[in-house]
């Protein structure tokens, strides 16, 4: 969209930028916050962060149903000032935190707050045109990829004012914004169009109902969740292993993670229509994850800082996969099931995202006990490698809806 359709719209991609913004300006902290609240070794302390990483993401898969329908119900406007007043308060409590104990609650609140995604994406709806839709869509994607350059960055630079800082940072952060969205952020779901809230509506286990739809696309699905699963790796693992294997500093770390976020988004900003129009979805998404494997276990072996920043010009590649693997399924299923398919991606995603970082940080905490720190990064790539060979010898044997599963 050349202009935003709404007035509503950039405040949105103010809150899913600033929300984004509070995951990832915490990672490059977490490490030593961890190792000094639960008085043990980084090895443990990844352990740690791999459960409070996976009882974020359960928070939000449980808290999404719900806020959205909260929001068919009441309107966009008070559930998204809600969540960002949550987010505000939870930050606040983790920057104070005595106890891992307040540090895991402060995770879960996080994440429920953080299931606000549903009400932002539905304001795009609700104020766009359905064939401005999809550009509506990709700026929301835009702010998140923003947000996850900015935050790592913002969060090794104000380490050094202490593990805490990043937290308080994000609470003052959180709370302008809620105050934005209180002054200025209209509601754009009129009373007419609203729908009594049902809790048998807001559930979980019906997300799962449209993987039983997807019809002949099911070895793709298969593909898709083995790529998230593996690139779950980079959020849990990567703060400790940086730690473990160079002893960076948060700031290290922060610009590391930024700088990666930056790649991949020249990547999908430069390449990425390129690519599919020249070479089709299989075969970019073919180049997107042999990439993203090769990259993950290079990693697993490298002995210097400056080969990482190398591999990553070739991981940034990676960012084709996304794309090059929803068009295909996307050509892979009839008209009548595409909401289905999305819905059913969006659940296994909310999955891996549960269960990831419990086999990155486990692997990672287990191979270092044992002298090799890069096994989270053996057992990640390993699970992209497997969803390229899906996609390499599974595609040609299914049947496009659309044209040509090139």
């Amino acid at each position: 969209m050349p202009r935003f359709a709404h007035r509503a719209v950039p405040i949105v991609l103010a809150a899913v930028t600033v929300d984004v913004i509070g995951f990832g300006i915490v990672m490059p902290v977490l490490p030593g916050l961890i190792v000094a609240l639960g008085h043990t070794d980084l090895a443990h302390a990844t352990l740690i962060g791999g459960w409070m990483l996976a009882a974020f993401a359960l928070a939000q898969f449980v808290a999404g149903p719900i806020l959205g329908n909260l929001g068919d119900r009441y309107g966009r406007r008070p559930v998204l000032v809600a969540a960002m007043i949550a987010f505000a308060l939870d930050y606040a409590l983790m920057a104070g935190a005595p106890s891992l104990a307040w540090l895991f609650l402060g995770r879960v609140i996080a994440g429920a707050a953080g299931a606000s995604y549903g009400p932002a994406g539905a304001v795009i709806a609700d104020v766009t045109p359905p064939e401005q839709r999809a550009a509506g869509y990709g700026l929301l994607g835009a702010a998140f990829g923003l947000g996850f350059i900015v935050g790592p960055a913002l969060g090794g630079l104000v380490a050094h004012w202490g593990p805490r800082a990043p937290f308080a940072l994000a609470a003052a952060l959180a709370a302008l914004n809620a105050i934005a969205m209180l002054l200025f952020l209209p509601e754009t779901l009129g009373r007419e169009r609203r729908r009594p809230f049902r809790l048998r509506d807001a559930h979980v286990i019906g997300a799962f109902r449209p993987l039983f739809a997807s019809g002949n696309a099911a070895p793709l699905l298969v593909a898709w969740f083995l790529w998230q699963l593996g690139g779950i790796v980079y959020p849990a693992v990567w703060s400790f292993w940086a730690t473990l294997r160079f002893g960076w500093s948060p700031a290290a770390i922060g610009w590391s993670l930024a700088w990666v976020g930056f790649l991949q988004l020249l990547v999908q900003l430069f390449l990425t229509r390129r690519a599919v129009a020249r070479l089709g979805e299989r075969r970019a998404a073919l180049i997107g994850l042999v990439a993203g494997a090769a990259t993950l276990l290079a990693y697993a072996f490298v002995t210097q800082g400056w080969q990482v920043y190398a591999f990553f010009l070739v991981g940034a590649l990676g960012a084709l996969a996304w794309p090059a693997l929803n068009g295909l399924l996307s050509r892979l299923v009839d008209a009548t099931r595409q909401g289905a398919l999305q819905g059913g991606l969006g659940s296994m995603n909310s999955v891996a995202a549960v269960i990831g970082p419990l086999i990155a940080t486990q692997s990672l905490a287990w191979g270092a006990r044992r002298g090799f720190d890069g096994l989270a990064f053996v057992v990640a790539g390993t699970l992209i490698g497997a969803a390229a060979l899906i996609v390499a010898f599974g595609v040609p044997t299914l049947r496009a809806h659309d044209g040509d599963a090139r």
